[in-house]
């Protein structure tokens, strides 16, 4: 899996710290421990430019990669039952609902669901937040492996119909396989110039 350029620019808690500029941004959003950042890296076709950890609420900051000098790649805390401070966990909502409102480059937020759980209340608040506001969102199902073929297909089907959304909205993902990979980079295109063939060097 060839790598694709990408550094990591800075992070931020509230609207002020946001990287100057006009460049377009995909924002990635779901629960603590959902595998955000495994998906950001994986992508990316790197090991450790977003942090990962076992422990959900890791990531209490909104962290910003430059990706190909063309776009933002924006790791957004989680939300759920994270092994944090509550005051932490009070300033998370306004803090992510602050940059959802107010970035006006932002292009997508990439909304994912452990494939393995129904959404829970904080993901439907989250989606419906989305559709109110008109903000273009695509779904991901992380950790696809832990399934077998047969069981991911029905889960996303199952997925499927509590989203209300067709099943081929919603992207299997495996970081661990890199399932779903070659999808994430087509769906990106018309935001960063990724190489049409994921195998190319970018």
């Amino acid at each position: 899996m060839n790598s694709i350029d990408a550094e990591f620019v800075t992070s931020a808690v509230r609207r002020s710290g946001y990287p100057a500029g006009t460049l377009p941004e995909v924002a990635f959003a779901g629960r603590s421990n959902v595998g955000k950042s495994s998906v950001i890296n994986t992508v990316l076709g790197r090991k450790r430019l977003a942090r990962t950890s076992g422990t959900p609420g890791r990531t209490q900051q909104i962290n910003f990669f430059l990706v190909r000098q063309a776009a933002h790649f924006v790791d957004l805390p989680g939300y759920g039952f994270a092994r944090v401070p509550r005051a932490v966990k009070e300033q998370w909502g306004p803090m992510v609902e602050e940059y959802l409102q107010t970035r006006q480059n932002l292009k997508l937020v990439v909304v994912m669901l452990d494939i393995r759980r129904d959404p829970s209340a904080e993901d439907r608040t989250l989606i419906d937040w989305l559709v109110h506001y008109g903000i273009p969102h695509r779904f991901v199902l992380t950790k696809a492996d832990k399934l077998s073929k047969s069981g991911g297909g029905v889960r996303r089907r199952e997925l499927a119909e509590l989203l209300q959304v067709p099943a081929n909205d919603l992207v299997l993902f495996s970081a661990r396989t890199g399932q779903g990979r070659s999808e994430l980079l087509t769906a990106f295109s018309d935001i960063v110039p990724f190489p049409r063939n994921p195998g190319e060097t970018p």
